[in-house]
This record gives C-alpha cells, structure tokens and sequence, in this order.
C-alpha cells in the first residue's frame, strides 16, 4: 500500500499510540508500544523513514485538536495514524455526537494532507461488568469511525474486532492498556494492512485455567487498590497522568534500520532536518 521509498510517519492520539503498557527505561516517557515497532519496521524495509510521536497519555479529542493536529499537518508526513475519543467515550456524561463531530474535525484536516491516514476503533475491554453503559458508548463511536474512513478514504484498523485481545496475556495490570505482547500483535496487524514485511510474530500460547475463587478475589483486591481508587482520585482532583509529559518523539528522526529508536535514545542523535517548519 505504501510506496517503496522512504517517508514521514506521524503518530498522533494518546496512551495507546504513546506506548503505555509496553514499558521500556531506555526511551522517552519509559514506554515503547506500537508505533515505535512501526516506524522501525519501515525504516528497516526502506531506509531514510522519519517518525514523530505526538501521542500523550490521559488526552482528549480537544487537547488533541489543539496541541496536536497543526503540529502534525505542518511536518508535511506521508503517513499519519490516528486514535483518538477513547478517554471521551470514557468520561461521564460526554455524547456520542458531540465525541464524533469532534473526531471528523481531526480526520477532515489530516486526510488534507495527502497522506496514508489509519484510523482505528476502540476494544471492548471487560474490566468489570459496572461499565456495561460505556460498551453502548464504545458500539456507537466504532460505528461512528468505521464510517469517517469510508467517508476519507482512510486505511482502518479495525481492534475492536481482533478476536486475539480475548487472550488476558495481551493486557497490562490496569486491565485498559495493551501489554507488550498488546503492542506487538497491533504493530503486526498495522503493517499487514499497509503491506509492509516485518518479523514481528505472536505466539498463541496455551491458557491457564482461570482462577479460583480466592484467586481471583486477591486479583480484584489488587486491581482496585493499584489502579481503580487512584484512577478515580485523579478524577476527583481534575488531573490526568500526562499532565506532566511531553511528547515522546516531538520532532521527525530518522530511524536507523538497525537497533532501531533505543539507539537514537542512547547516543541522543540529533532529529531529522525540520524540512517541516
């Protein structure tokens, strides 16, 4: 699907392109995830690829409207991913028309642009059976993005229905963000779609047999300690995880094909030229 010469990849959203789950001490913000693994693979079968991360943990539609979407047309990239309304679909008492219309701004401007742009919709992911509201939320904005990359002619990436997000093994301990094993079958399943040649392989391995039940109530006692009263504490205070972080890669590098990003991250090699600004 892309062209065999080397190109600018852009990745705008939040947690989910910015890598939570998929921690790595050797990289900005202490994560890798799945659009690292991308913009490697591409350099690796073309040489000379740039990559921008713009992604930031905790952001909604209008943060990333207004401190991503301009930055993003500007340096001129040739392929762009998008996630995006997940933690609006999230919040209370937010609509799914005012979430879309919101989301269409974002696609109409970067669909602008010429470039290769992948949208992709969001998992059902079951955390606890209280949040059966936010499926029905969830159900509407697929369908509500399944239809904007028909409408923009946009390469869709379609995870809520990746059947292999059954396995518990391709989450994190939050039990909302992918795990390492998350972010490397999403990177596989984007390349696959954009016909690039990588070796990134998931292994199906054998399920334990579920938990029993003090088991499974000592995990339910951690989860909600570890994640769900401090994620509701963050609520209450108005505060979100990415308050405090920058974009990981703000500015186009260059990735080498060989040792990838946590290469440039070691000997801090200057960006790409800022052909873009």
């Amino acid at each position: 699907m892309l062209q065999k010469v080397p190109g600018r990849y852009v990745a705008l959203g939040d947690s989910f392109t910015e890598g939570v789950g998929d921690p790595s001490q050797h990289l900005p913000n202490g994560v890798r995830g799945w659009a690292d693994r991308v913009a490697e693979a591409l350099a690796r079968d073309t040489p000379g690829w740039e990559y921008a991360n713009l992604a930031i943990r905790s952001k909604r539609l209008r943060h990333i409207i207004a401190e991503q979407l301009e930055t993003a047309v500007a340096m001129k990239p040739t392929l762009i991913t998008l996630y995006a309304g997940g933690n609006d679909v999230m919040d209370l008492g937010t609509r799914i028309p005012d979430i879309l219309a919101q989301y269409e701004l974002l696609v109409a401007r970067l669909a602008q642009t010429g470039a290769t742009l992948v949208l992709f919709t969001g998992y059902d992911v079951e955390v606890s059976p209280l949040l059966g509201p936010l499926r029905r939320k969830n159900h509407a904005y697929n369908d509500g993005v399944r239809a904007l990359a028909t409408k923009y002619g946009a390469v869709l990436v379609d995870y809520a229905a990746f059947a292999a997000y059954t396995n518990p093994r391709l989450w994190g301990p939050d039990r909302l963000h992918m795990s390492k094993a998350g972010h490397k079958y999403l990177a596989s399943q984007l390349l696959d779609r954009l016909d690039v040649p990588h070796g990134i392989a998931f292994k199906h391995k054998d399920r334990r047999p579920g938990p029993g039940a003090r088991e499974w109530a000592r995990s339910q006692y951690v989860w909600v300690t570890d994640w769900v009263l401090p994620l509701a504490a963050r609520k209450v205070r108005g505060t979100t995880l990415g308050d405090d972080l920058s974009p990981r890669w703000p500015e186009p590098v260059r990735v080498p094909p060989k040792k990838g990003l946590k290469k440039l991250a070691r000997h801090k090699i200057p960006t790409a030229p800022q052909l873009w600004s």
